[in-house]
């Protein structure tokens, strides 16, 4: 049974996938810093100094009383809130990932079309010869293609 995981796991695909998860990762967390470090904060900035990484709304009140000055205080006194500012960022962060995924493999389609070859000969139904594409009689056989 080892001996059958380990021929599993190494694999072509499943070691490439497992690469793939790990830059992935990595890129996901540099999106995230993107998003909450460059991109939110001017966006904040435009509309009036707002934090979206403090952008709540308090469900349930928690031992404190509302109203609290950030999440991170809501979530000390114990408060139920829905975290909008942190979806709005998830979000930006989503269309970044999509988006470099989508480039991607458009890239890679692309690649993959410009290796096919042309196809310039047909076989010979007769004698099984190589012949051109235009040719409507065998050169090797003489028989007459359709």
């Amino acid at each position: 049974m080892l001996k059958e995981f380990k021929e599993f796991a190494m694999r072509g695909n499943v070691v490439d996938m497992a690469v793939g998860i790990i830059i992935g990762a990595a890129f996901g967390a540099i999106v995230k810093s993107l998003v909450d470090d460059v991109i939110m904060p001017p966006i904040g900035m435009l509309m009036g100094n707002v934090d979206f990484s403090n952008l709540y709304v308090v469900l349930k009140e928690g031992a404190a009383a509302a109203p609290y000055a950030s999440l991170a205080d809501a979530k000390k006194a114990g408060a139920v809130t829905i975290n909008y500012g942190l979806f709005v960022n998830s979000v930006i962060s989503f269309l970044i990932v999509a988006f470099a995924v989508f480039m991607l493999i458009r890239n890679i389609n692309r690649l993959k079309q410009e290796e096919a070859p042309a196809i310039t000969s047909k076989e010979c139904a007769f004698c099984a010869s190589a012949i051109p594409l235009k040719a409507t009689r065998c050169p090797h056989c003489t028989s007459e293609l359709k």
